[in-house]
């Protein structure tokens, strides 16, 4: 169930994050969601453990362990600890009646409901041969507690999930520890049989350790003091209170302070009903009553020869009428998995029974309708040497009724199955809905996902075209004000004699040509953290400084102008075959900078600085990083080989002492590339 994947996914998340969860989910190759009542192959949960073993470094044993404890954190919090405290007063009784509950479970709702619960001491649903319990006490206080199960290797989630519920509903520590490991042959096949030692360690607080310690003498004062305070005349009513009761028909001997604890309790002066059964001479109900007031029950013996069946029994399999017929030649035992012997019942006496007739021996009206399951408890009848086969017909729903041709009226009046039968028939109508809920909210979480997936390609698509607090301030509908940036660092270049090109080229050659050199210069703005102002044909125009302000915009531009001659080698001229050649320019000083128009927005820059860059690169030589006066005192102690190239004649700005940049001295090729 998806819920068992869920679970082993909140341990991950909660005890090793996110990232680790991914990282193991990626390697396990399985989605990231699991329905809750949703059944999913175990391989997709074998995969997890596995894989969290590797990606953990931690051995199965341990994961499995740990992930029982917190499977029963995982379930209390999903609010079915109360079921389960219901199973027994301590924690003998508990393990043994997990078998009944399981079986209610799985077998009453085909595993559709209260699945959390079903799953916590299974692990996989009742239609895939779940494992099974089975306790015994030992002198010393201790129990062997038999698992058995088709699935090996999870043996090791028993321990933890049993001491956190030993804990948590008896204040108990157990240690649990394997005394044998077989294989054995059942009605299913091999099945892995995995017998603990469970020890028990009780926790009392200090105070109430102490009380427990001195309890014996408590006990012996407190008789004395009740002694000396009763009368004479009280105790003779006690002790011919004993003596009526030694007249009954199930005598019971008790000296007088037997009789008195019985009935008093110690230091408090309340009267306790203390309980002893009485049983009549003889049975008061005749045969025929019985039979027809509890119309399925069998009794067998020990050849299971059939000795008595109950009236509804013998209308729908008319065979077992003829008394010491063998019941195994018409009904085969479904749950447990065990052989239909007398000893193996007597094994699992304390699980339910579940029965189903044979098709063979059936009569022909019921060949073609779903056979009749029955289910209900053993009891072996010592002075007899008989067992006795209470049950009820297994059915679920007004569907399993119709299609086995049969009405409420067949079922005993005092049988919840009449109630399980009508309820269970609203549960699953309330179950389909939620069911359908569950898939709509995943469907709805998918397509959330799908939508921020989409919302954040539009977004990368936004913050290419603008600045990222530009673009959110158009997004929110406020007005972007213009900004001056009283220091920055701009760059232009273009392609050498790229005219010539495009008029000996064809225009899709051009076109591959300039995305191939565009591409390289993006991947290395991001890499010098420079920002893409535009591309006008093969004129390309970097800032460093805006929208951010940073000190070492210069130094940033300088080694993305270095990095776009090298990736320049890397992109083939159509015409020639060689590589392209590129000119660039250098200029720092102030710029206004804002977005204009509404349609197709801009974030551009104004202002001289823009223009003297451009001049610098239309004034450069193919090749060469040329350098302004103001760029070159920005960069001259910054450990860059720079060359004067002198006074030229720069159109609309007359003369201008402007460099070459050759390259930086501290930088190697790579890291100006951004190669690792």
């Amino acid at each position: 169930y998806g819920f068992i994947n869920t679970c082993l996914k909140s341990l991950v998340v909660e005890k090793y994050g996110e990232e680790t969860w991914e990282k193991l989910r990626l390697q396990a190759g399985v989605q990231d969601s699991f329905l809750t009542f949703e059944v999913y192959k175990d391989e997709i949960t074998m995969q997890l453990v596995d894989k969290a073993c590797k990606v953990l470094g931690v051995p199965a044993d341990i994961v499995l362990r740990e992930f029982g404890k917190y499977f029963f954190e995982f379930c209390k919090r999903s609010g079915y600890d109360h079921m389960l405290r219901t199973l027994g007063g301590n924690l003998y009784e508990f393990i043994e009646n997990l078998d009944a509950l399981h079986s209610y479970l799985s077998l009453s709702y085909q595993a559709n409901i209260e699945v959390l619960v079903l799953v916590l001491f299974f692990f996989f649903p009742q239609e895939m041969n779940a494992p099974s319990f089975r306790v015994e006490k030992n002198e010393d206080g201790s129990m062997h507690l038999h698992y058995y199960s088709d699935r090996r290797g999870l043996c090791h989630i028993v321990p933890g999930i049993i001491g956190a519920a030993a804990l948590d509903f008896f204040n108990i520590e157990i240690s649990m520890k394997i005394v044998n490991q077989t294989e054995e042959e059942e009605r299913t096949g091999k099945k892995e049989h995995i017998v603990f030692l469970v020890t028990q360690t009780p926790l009392f607080p200090c105070k109430e350790r102490n009380e427990f310690s001195s309890s014996s003498q408590c006990l012996v004062d407190s008789e004395k003091q009740i002694e000396n305070q009763l009368s004479k005349e009280d105790l003779e009513k006690i002790k011919n209170a004993n003596g009526d009761r030694g007249n009954s028909v199930c005598p019971v001997k008790k000296s007088h302070w037997k009789t008195l604890r019985g009935i008093i309790t110690l230091g408090r002066g309340k009267l306790l009903r203390g309980f002893d059964p009485v049983y009549p001479k003889s049975l008061w109900i005749d045969t025929k009553t019985f039979c027809n007031g509890l119309p399925f029950h069998m009794v067998f013996d020990k050849e299971l020869k059939v000795k008595q069946a109950g009236v509804s029994i013998q209308k729908i399999v008319p065979g077992i009428q003829t008394m010491g017929i063998c019941l195994d030649q018409y009904f085969r035992i479904i749950h447990p998995e065990v052989p239909f012997t007398i000893s193996s019942i007597q094994k699992f006496i304390n699980s339910q029974f579940v029965f189903q007739t044979r098709r063979e021996m059936m009569p022909e009206s019921w060949k073609e309708r779903p056979m009749l399951e029955l289910r209900g408890q053993m009891m072996w009848m010592e002075s007899l040497q008989c067992m006795l086969y209470l049950c009820s017909p297994l059915l679920r729903t007004l569907h399993e009724l119709e299609e086995r041709q049969m009405h409420i009226a067949d079922i005993a009046p005092h049988d919840v199955t009449r109630d399980l039968i009508l309820l269970n028939q609203q549960r699953l109508a309330e179950m389909e809905l939620s069911n359908q809920l569950e898939r709509k909210k995943e469907e709805l979480r998918i397509l959330s996902k799908h939508l921020e997936e989409e919302k954040k390609k539009t977004e990368a698509l936004l913050y290419a075209m603008l600045p990222q607090h530009v673009a959110n301030q158009l997004k929110e509908g406020k007005r972007v004000e213009a900004g001056e940036f009283k220091e920055c660092t701009i760059l232009f270049s273009d392609v050498v004699t790229f005219t010539n090109i495009c008029a000996q080229c064809e225009p899709i050659q051009i076109v591959l040509m300039l995305n191939s050199m565009y591409l390289r210069f993006d991947r290395l703005t991001t890499v010098h953290d420079v920002y893409k102002v535009e591309t006008i044909g093969d004129a390309y125009m970097v800032v460093g400084g805006v929208p951010v302000p940073v000190p070492t915009h210069a130094e940033r531009v300088a080694n993305f102008a270095l990095g776009m001659i090298m990736a320049a080698k890397g992109v083939q001229n159509p015409v020639s075959g060689n590589p392209i050649q590129i000119r660039v320019g250098i200029h720092t000083g102030p710029v206004l900078a804002g977005v204009v128009g509404e349609k197709m927005p801009r974030y551009c820059l104004f202002g001289d600085t823009v223009n003297i860059a451009s001049r610098m690169e239309s004034h450069g030589v193919p090749s060469k990083i040329h350098l302004s006066s103001s760029a070159y005192q920005c960069l001259k102690y910054k450990n860059f080989e720079i060359t004067e190239r002198g006074e030229i004649e720069v159109k609309g700005k007359g003369k201008m002492h402007t460099y070459f940049l050759i390259r930086n001295k501290s930088a190697t090729e790579n890291e100006i590339m951004g190669r690792p």
